[in-house]
């Protein structure tokens, strides 16, 4: 028998590594790439603890996929050892197409394909290189397998993903009100007509659940302040991809200098994309930032040392769009006081859109399986009136500026 490692993870304790196959999948370079990429970018601006790795958060996601399958087992449920070795492998890879800062490179550097497209580009290398072993576990992350409760299992308003960020985030954050119960609902989990139900004792786990992903939105993954970074972050990029198309030399790691330069096709990452994209991680972005703090450009220079000192974009977030005369009137001021033209201006400002929907019906809706076989919507079962909150869609204007002195 092989024998097992065992590692201890500070959120769940004493995990148990899977043995053969999975194990050569989870020790794959692709995955330890994410030990040098963080869960939480920014984050760590508001929040110093958030230093945890994305590939901290596969491990735990893992683990709590390995508790689903034996506890879905327990109740009689037909899972095969090649279909639990293969939505093992989906929730082991599931994040492997991320890269540093992974919304804000897909919005800047990667032009046109999702994290979700390079993770089964990635998915497909490995598995020319695996002998098409994961064949199975590429059907249950794209939902192109029969039994639809295995993808659910992966993406989905319950997945593991989700039970084990929100736990973990809040963790490492310190945010208490994010802890969620994962031990019990994936107890509580059942499958009626192939679909992923909640046991009616765990109810009370799931309301928890539902409001703790809402508190976690606000106060941690849209906090104001990371997303000053974010977006400070972004306008450095997209300067430093203007001066390397007007000739500049930037100093730059071999794979970000590729993407900086734009040699990856819109909609398209092919084998020479994905060799440098793999080979990018958090070092990459922050080495570079550390030596254009001296570049000869004043918006390259001054953005840098921004984010190394933290002197951070001032937000705002609002429900209104903010007044056009507002926005014209402080980019000629940010223009006037910093000596720069408009245009140069432009790079100290930023207005976007945010948004969340905690809870869509439509996507994937959770229901409660009750002792006489029958169901219903957690948004029906729940005597919480403001679950019905959760399942609309919020936005709100992010407006972001230098700070003036």
């Amino acid at each position: 028998m092989e024998k097992r490692k065992i590692i201890n993870d500070p959120v769940f304790g004493f995990i148990n590594l899977p043995t053969g196959f999975l194990y050569q999948v989870y020790e794959h370079p692709f995955l330890h790439r994410l030990t040098r990429i963080k869960q939480l970018g920014m984050s760590s601006y508001v929040y110093p603890g958030a230093q945890h790795t994305r590939f901290m958060h596969t491990t735990g996601a893992m683990y709590l996929m390995m508790e689903a399958i034996g506890q879905l087992t327990l109740k009689g449920l037909e899972i095969t050892d090649e279909e639990a070795e293969g939505v093992t492998a989906a929730i082991i890879l599931h994040d492997i197409g991320h890269g540093p800062f992974s919304h804000v490179l897909e919005q800047t550097l990667i032009n046109g394909v999702t994290h979700e497209e390079i993770s089964l580009l990635l998915m497909d290398r490995m598995n020319r290189e695996f002998g098409g072993k994961l064949d199975l576990a590429i059907r249950i992350f794209k939902d192109d397998y029969p039994k639809r409760f295995l993808h659910q299992l992966v993406s989905g308003n319950l997945d593991m993903d989700r039970l084990d960020y929100l736990r973990r985030d809040s963790f490492f954050t310190g945010v208490t009100e994010g802890n969620i119960g994962s031990a019990r609902i994936i107890k509580m989990l059942n499958v009626v007509n192939d679909r992923l139900v909640i046991e009616a004792k765990g109810i009370y786990s799931v309301e928890n659940y539902l409001m703790s992903r809402e508190f976690m939105y606000w106060q941690v993954y849209l906090h104001k302040t990371s997303l000053a970074a974010e977006k400070m972050l972004q306008n450095l990029l997209k300067r430093a991809k203007y001066l390397i198309r007007q000739g500049a030399h930037l100093e730059a790691s071999d794979a970000f200098g590729y993407f900086l330069a734009g040699k990856q096709k819109a909609g398209i990452m092919n084998d020479a994309d994905l060799d440098q994209f793999v080979r990018l991680d958090d070092t990459d972005v922050w080495s570079a930032i550390k030596a254009w703090q001296t570049a000869d450009d004043f918006v390259l220079s001054t953005l840098s040392k921004g984010l190394i000192d933290r002197y951070l974009f001032k937000m705002e977030l609002t429900n209104d769009a903010p007044d056009e005369q507002r926005l014209e009137s402080e980019l000629k001021q940010i223009a006037g006081t910093l000596n720069i033209t408009p245009e140069e201006a432009d790079y100290f400002v930023s207005l976007s859109n945010v948004s969340t929907n905690m809870y869509s019906v439509a996507d994937d809706s959770i229901d409660i399986l009750y002792n006489d076989g029958s169901t219903l919507p957690i948004t029906t079962a729940s005597d919480m009136l403001n679950l019905e909150l959760l399942s609309r869609k919020v936005s709100k204007y992010a407006y972001c500026h230098i700070r003036i002195k």
